[in-house]
């Protein structure tokens, strides 16, 4: 689907007067990523994932910032008439929710910060040019995202993935334009939202993986220590993929935060 100005394109299930529960996928991934949760939440939520601006059929921004990245997500929520949505983000999904947030608190239900980072770093950190190099140097040097796929997926996760989860990641992967792969790990420099942790005042889900070398689980659990009405969950074995690894155990992990959300409210 596509929104009435035509920038975003989508996948959603559900009743349009559920409450709205949006996914952001990562940086190698696509709104399909999320089809196995859309098909679960669906029966209670109007579940929706979109594709981030510069994949798929989404329009890409003309400059590529969190920030530019956070205020397509709120043009996305009003397009959809989403008001009070639930944000699931992976990632760089989860920063996005975090500057989302941050830029002018909108009201959301709740937030998932899946696999994520409150923070990247600055550009001259010696992690940081690393992490860079180590996805952008291939690419320079000839490589393309279809030839890249499998190995990036296979450093991604964790112990025994599920075959068709990890088919769908390659397959996400592999058709991630160039020009937006860059430009995304690139956005990722100098994103720091810790001082703005303590703001967050809607209940939040913190979910790791014990395998996750991206999104380090004993660094989300100290992440979870600064928001006020948090809850941590660290899923044993699993990679920085966790909805298609595990998906089973992510939506067991995000159901019951869910239905403790609906019984607050």
């Amino acid at each position: 689907m596509i929104t009435k100005d035509g920038r975003f394109a989508y996948e959603a299930a559900g009743d349009p007067d559920a409450t709205p529960l949006i996914f952001l996928h990562g940086i190698g991934g696509a709104a399909r990523a999320w089809r196995q949760q859309l098909a679960r939440f669906s029966t209670q939520f109007r579940a929706i994932a979109w594709d981030m601006p510069g994949y798929g059929k989404s329009a890409p921004l003309a400059s590529v910032s969190i920030a530019a990245l956070a205020d397509a997500l709120q043009q996305f929520i009003e397009q959809l008439g989403a008001t009070t949505p639930i944000l699931v983000g992976h990632s760089i999904g989860g920063m996005i929710v975090q500057k989302w947030l941050a830029q002018s608190p909108k009201p959301a239900r709740a937030i998932v910060l899946a696999q994520t980072s409150p923070a990247f770093g600055k550009a001259d950190g010696d992690w940081q040019k690393s992490f860079i190099a180590a996805r952008l140097g291939p690419l320079d040097r000839g490589e393309t995202m279809k030839s890249l796929a499998p190995s990036l997926v296979k450093e991604l996760v964790g112990d025994d993935p599920d075959p068709k989860g990890m088919e769908l990641a390659r397959e996400c992967m592999a058709s991630v334009p160039e020009t937006s792969y860059r430009a995304m790990m690139l956005a990722l420099m100098g994103f720091d939202q810790r001082g703005t942790l303590k703001d967050i005042s809607v209940p939040t889900l913190l979910l790791s993986g014990s395998k996750d070398n991206n999104a380090p689980a004993p660094m989300m659990a100290k992440t979870a220590t600064f928001i006020p009405s948090s809850e941590y969950v660290e899923l044993a074995g699993v990679g920085h993929l966790a909805n298609l690894e595990r998906p089973d155990a992510f939506d067991e992990a995000l159901g019951r935060f869910l239905n403790s959300v609906a019984t607050k409210t």
